[in-house]
């Protein structure tokens, strides 16, 4: 984490709110997809503080970018590690960019700080799950982990009614045409004429 004091009152509520967001089987899942999607990675230890250190430099995030590209095309070009915190940020930032160009929407994509600093590392998870399951339909990404990880395709609404119901819906008139009941133009003169009062 940074070098940050211990937040109090409001501040740690917020911040203990974001926390409780964070999930550690979801980890293990992105985990696991971005070391079969990369190769030749080492994996983290299991735990929040250890995934983030290990996303925090950048360049796991970069070399996992560029592999859904075909080779020597992906859009980050220097994806060497660096101890410089600029360097790291920077890093994250590309891969963001990238990310977004790719196809996920920018409300989805978590900011630097958000990984940098471990603010909120459960809007990381949300971003790095959007980029699996937008690089499995884009058939760029391979599928590790669990399969009711990605949104099913909506599967047929069908539905049996009998003649007689089907007959009985006819003569139904739905709200959105309009009813016959309620205010009406009874009574109504045209423009510019004076209203009568008897």
């Amino acid at each position: 984490m940074a070098n940050r004091g211990p937040a109090y009152g409001l501040s740690w509520e917020v911040q203990q709110r974001i926390d409780k967001q964070y999930d550690p089987e979801l980890e293990q899942i992105l985990t696991q997809w971005i070391l079969a999607q990369c190769g030749g990675i080492q994996p983290p230890e299991p735990g929040k503080e250890k995934f983030q250190e290990w996303l925090k430099d950048g360049t796991v995030l970069c070399k996992l970018i560029n592999s859904l590209y075909p080779k020597g095309q992906g859009p980050v070009a220097n994806t060497d590690p660096s101890n410089k915190a600029f360097k790291q940020m920077e890093q994250i930032a590309q891969f963001l960019r990238a990310a977004e160009q790719y196809g996920i929407a920018p409300t989805d994509i978590f900011q630097t700080v958000d990984l940098w600093e471990g603010k909120n590392m459960a809007c990381v998870q949300r971003t790095l799950m959007n980029l699996g399951g937008l690089a499995v339909t884009k058939q760029d990404g391979l599928f590790v982990g669990d399969p009711n990880w990605f949104p099913k395709k909506s599967q047929e609404n069908r539905r049996d009614f009998s003649k007689d119901k089907l007959k009985e819906g006819q003569n139904v008139i739905g709200l959105q045409m309009g009813t016959n009941r309620g205010a009406s133009q009874a009574g109504m003169t045209g423009y510019g004429m004076p209203r009568q009062i008897l």
